[in-house]
């Protein structure tokens, strides 16, 4: 359960958020009907006051993060006709379409020599499969034998099951043999059957990207957690899936962090239906996504703040609405940036420094298991802590 924490319900502006208040300063689980509340509520700083508090509870004014890169192989889909959410996919035979050589990957790699983590995800390729990850997996593993490799949401080892004719366990036992050492959480969007009937309508159902990563965690391959939010799912929308990422969480204890997603509308057919292209989520939205998320996901010990999908600012607000992790260097993003993305691909190590401690936090470097690498102590640069 979560640790209890000192608050006081009569700050709160709105009344229906007393009695939850109480119980979570109690350290007892709130319901989802309480989440609803959460996110229906007028008082946002409230909520965000009350996600501050339960983040102080376990992390203090500490704020991870790693030295990570963005690695996407390939963009090929074969999805890229049904998931009309998504900038990023084409068809091989299409403009734009690519699949990166290892010679390519490997070189890409080799771009930042400070890089810990390896993030790799791409399309539903079908010249993509076991073969060409494990070969990628092993060169990266020969080349940067102390690198994490955090790659393929469970839609993509599901598709590689389904190509190879293989069973989930064989596929994610292959790639663990050849490096993987834990999954990233995409490919979740919103785990509601009719939302997925709208914006993604052959991809993997939400029972089977629920199996992934319990057949995942079983094998003791730890992974992330992710909800698509902001185009067209209910409130109740989220607070099921939340629901089911936490009773995921209760049964395994497999999930490392938890990162709402959100949505971006500019260069997809959902962006042109919905006559949303040029108009991203809101700033109230994303941080009221992150504050429920930490009241809610109460098994969940980090919750982190995209910076690449809701801008440095954004994120930075985000360290005082429950927030305990913010995406780190990156280098080179490319998902998000075809969807409209303004941010910038990557950020130095002395602007992420600035960014946290801008918020009155501590940055903290962490591997991709939440160990601690090292903590910036106030002045010390990205230079200095390399000297020292």
């Amino acid at each position: 359960m979560p640790p209890a924490f000192d608050f006081d319900p009569h700050r709160l502006g709105d009344p229906a958020l007393r009695p939850i208040a109480a119980q979570l300063a109690a350290g007892r689980r709130i319901t989802p009907g309480d989440g609803a509340v959460l996110f229906r509520s007028p008082d946002l700083l409230g909520v965000g006051a009350l996600a501050d508090a339960a983040n102080r509870a376990r992390h203090g004014t500490r704020v991870y993060f790693a030295a990570n890169q963005h690695i996407n192989p390939t963009n090929v889909c074969i999805l890229r006709n049904t998931c009309v959410f998504c900038s990023y996919a084409r068809l091989p035979k299409e403009a734009g379409a690519y699949r990166y050589t290892m010679d390519q990957v490997y070189a890409e790699a080799a771009a930042n020599p400070y890089v810990r983590e390896f993030h790799i995800v791409g399309g539903l390729d079908m010249h993509a499969g076991l073969a060409y990850y494990q070969e990628m997996f092993r060169g990266l593993k020969e080349r940067h034998p102390e690198v994490h490799i955090k790659a393929l949401t469970a839609v993509e080892i599901a598709h590689i099951a389904r190509i190879e004719k293989m069973s989930l366990d064989a596929v994610l036992i292959a790639l663990r043999d050849a490096g993987l050492d834990t999954l990233p959480g995409g490919g979740a969007e919103v785990f509601s059957k009719g939302v997925r009937a709208t914006i993604a309508d052959r991809k993997l159902a939400a029972e089977d990207w629920i199996n992934v990563h319990r057949v995942a965690h079983a094998l003791g391959i730890r992974s992330n957690a992710t909800m698509l939010y902001g185009h067209v799912e209910t409130i109740e929308d989220r607070m099921d899936h939340l629901r089911l990422l936490r009773d995921l969480q209760d049964e395994t204890h497999g999930f490392l962090t938890y990162v709402p997603l959100a949505y971006h509308p500019d260069h997809n057919e959902l962006g042109a239906a919905l006559g949303r292209e040029g108009t991203a989520t809101t700033g109230h939205d994303d941080l009221r996504n992150l504050a429920v998320a930490r009241l809610f996901l109460d098994n969940f010990d980090h919750v982190k703040t995209h910076w690449i999908m809701v801008t440095q600012f954004i994120s930075q607000i985000a360290l005082t609405f429950g927030v305990n992790d913010i995406e780190g260097t990156v280098v080179r993003e490319k998902i998000y940036h075809e969807a409209g993305a303004h941010t910038p691909q990557g950020l130095a190590l002395d602007d992420l420094l600035r960014l946290i401690r801008g918020a009155g936090r501590v940055p903290v470097e962490r591997d991709s298991l939440y160990n601690v690498i090292r903590t910036f102590d106030e002045g010390t640069t990205a230079a200095g802590a390399a000297a020292a």
